[in-house]
């Protein structure tokens, strides 16, 4: 992949809202070349004070619930309100699967061709650190191209939900009724993660059986304790498919309401400024990992205790103890 190397080039094109050179800056983030993520780098941290603007809302749900549809119709909404709405995703199956963003993409087509809409598959074959990694900086790249909302997807499951809420201001939940006994389909975790659940597909004969759903999460969600008592999460009904704008209204006006209510009280501020530290110590650790298993040393003796502990001649803790102490004492220490 052959890249211009003038850092003002990407800088200024992606805040004067150049697609071609976001979308360009994006490729360099995703890219594991070094220099191109040395790039990379310096234009995120050239970006940062030009970013941080938008609502960053996190958006997950169970398999069948219609996520695509929804993503769809809620940001053909906004875009017609008069804002710019970027979509991305964290996607840690795509190393097995290929992921399905890319078919969601296909799904969206009326979103895609919006002047004021961008949608970005996350990069396959990355570990979750790895994508999640790329997923924040693309999305501080798109707030300095103005993008004012941030819709970020989660299409994975399991820990990239909890990731996807570390990196966003309001977390929905879309759930499906009428698909078996949805409360014990939707794990604790997730719940508790939740700044509101949403029931789709609240259309035809299923009306009756989204609002026996919402009555049933109300009252599960009465018996976990917020996260501030600032918000108690509420339980919407919509119809995506059907394109039920005020159903589809109220779950905005609701992501509004909780940003007013979280920074009159500064606490999205807090909550922002407590995301960036732990981003930073994420990298930290995904630096310190990467650094360690390129060492030399290491590699020369990684396979050997691999093999050791994977035929139980040697226990998991004092392989590890081996390796990370290994680096001191050939250095003598």
């Amino acid at each position: 992949m052959t890249m211009p190397e003038d850092l003002t080039y990407f800088v200024e094109g992606v805040i004067n809202g150049d697609r071609r050179i976001l979308a360009r800056t994006i490729t360099l983030i995703e890219s594991t070349l070094p220099a191109h993520r040395a790039l990379a780098r310096d234009i995120v941290d050239r970006l940062v004070p030009h970013a941080g603007k938008a609502v960053r809302l996190g958006i997950t749900g169970v398999p069948g619930v219609g996520k695509s549809t929804f993503i769809e119709s809620f940001g053909t909404m906004l875009v017609e309100d008069g804002h710019k709405v970027a979509v991305l995703a964290v996607d840690p199956s795509s190393k097995r699967s290929g992921g399905s963003i890319l078919a969601d993409k296909t799904r969206m087509e009326k979103l895609a061709v919006e002047k004021n809409a961008f949608i970005r598959p996350s990069p396959s074959g990355g570990t979750l650190g790895g994508v999640a990694r790329k997923t924040r900086e693309s999305m501080l790249v798109c707030e300095a191209a103005g993008f004012d909302v941030m819709i970020i997807e989660t299409v994975g499951v399991g820990q990239s939900e909890t990731t996807v809420a570390s990196m966003v201001d309001f977390f929905l939940v879309l759930m499906i009724a009428g698909a078996g006994d949805e409360l014990q389909g939707m794990k604790k975790g997730v719940l508790e993660l939740a700044d509101a659940l949403a029931i789709n597909k609240a259309d035809g004969d299923n009306v009756k059986k989204a609002e026996r759903a919402r009555k049933e999460y109300e009252n599960a969600l009465h018996y976990l304790r917020p996260a501030t008592p600032t918000w108690t999460p509420p339980v919407l009904t919509c119809s995506a498919k059907d394109d039920d704008r005020p159903g589809i209204r109220k779950i905005w006006e609701t992501v509004l309401d909780h940003r007013q209510k979280l920074s009159a009280t500064s606490e999205l501020e807090e909550k922002r400024r407590r995301q960036a530290v732990d981003w930073m110590w994420d990298l930290i650790k995904e630096g310190l990992q990467d650094r360690f298993q390129a060492d030399p040393s290491v590699r020369r003796r990684l396979n050997e205790l691999e093999r050791a502990v994977s035929d139980g001649e040697t226990a998991p803790t004092a392989a590890a103890t081996q390796l990370l102490f290994l680096l001191d004492k050939e250095k003598g220490l």
